[in-house]
């Protein structure tokens, strides 16, 4: 385990698999949970947002790990959080989903993603479809707290009204911070819905993001064929290669 102190606060960052215990549960959605972890109360995990942990696990019999954003706030001391929606198909996640409060689960880095940097923006789009929120929430939640100049612009795709994760705080955000805007889309939308429907198209990015600029940056995330056919389609819309940045 390496520890760096900085500004006070012990900053963590393990290359090998390290035991964190659960200390809390909290129920997002229908299928999704967010899961409090606890560090030194001096402590924090040195990253910057957008960067992610490995869950390291035997499951039958196999060792496997998967790539897990925190969803917490970074700099924040004396836990973590990880928001994990439970796939059937997926070992890493209903394993996590399966653990009680007080047990421990192995974890190495954070490791370096497509995070942010301090002045790359002064607009800035997230794309995220299902669980991709989770490392758009680290950085909207840096970029509000820290009252960084910069105008954000967030396009959120699910399948339901009902697996929109963190909702009540995205409404928030549009009632406290002008600089921010959140546009929401669902496949199977309920009676009455008011934002838009099916998938994302061409017409929708341009709608609801920043236009390509010097000072414009977007970041996507969300399933493979999502990210693949989106990062596509930013870069016919103009937005260059070096302005797309995948979590």
């Amino acid at each position: 385990m390496m520890r760096l102190t900085m500004n006070t606060a012990t900053r963590i960052k393990t290359k090998t698999p390290t035991p964190y215990k659960l200390t809390h549960i909290e129920v997002a959605t229908h299928d999704t949970k967010t899961f409090r972890f606890e560090l030194p109360i001096d402590a924090t995990l040195d990253m910057l947002p957008g960067d992610f942990l490995y869950i390291h696990a035997t499951i039958g019999g196999k060792q496997v790990k998967r790539p897990y954003t925190p969803s917490s706030l970074v700099g924040t001391t004396g836990f973590f959080e990880l928001t994990v929606k439970r796939y059937d198909a997926g070992s890493v996640s209903k394993y996590l989903h399966d653990q009680r409060i007080g047990e421990t689960i192995l974890m190495s880095g954070p490791n370096t993603g497509g995070h942010w940097v301090e002045g790359m923006a002064k607009r800035v789009g997230f794309v995220a479809g299902g669980t991709g929120i989770t490392p758009m929430i680290s950085i909207i939640r840096w970029i509000l707290a820290k009252k960084i100049d910069a105008e954000l612009f967030l396009l959120f795709a699910n399948k339901t009204e009902a697996d929109i994760i963190f909702r009540q705080e995205w409404e928030r955000n549009i009632r406290e911070y002008p600089n921010f805007h959140c546009h929401h889309l669902l496949e199977q939308p309920p009676l009455g819905w008011e934002g838009s429907t099916g998938r994302i198209t061409p017409e929708i990015l341009r709608r609801h993001l920043p236009a390509p600029d010097s000072d414009t940056c977007v970041f996507l995330c969300g399933p493979p064929p999502m990210v693949d056919n989106l990062e596509t389609t930013l870069k016919e819309l103009g937005y260059p290669e070096q302005a797309i940045i995948l979590p």
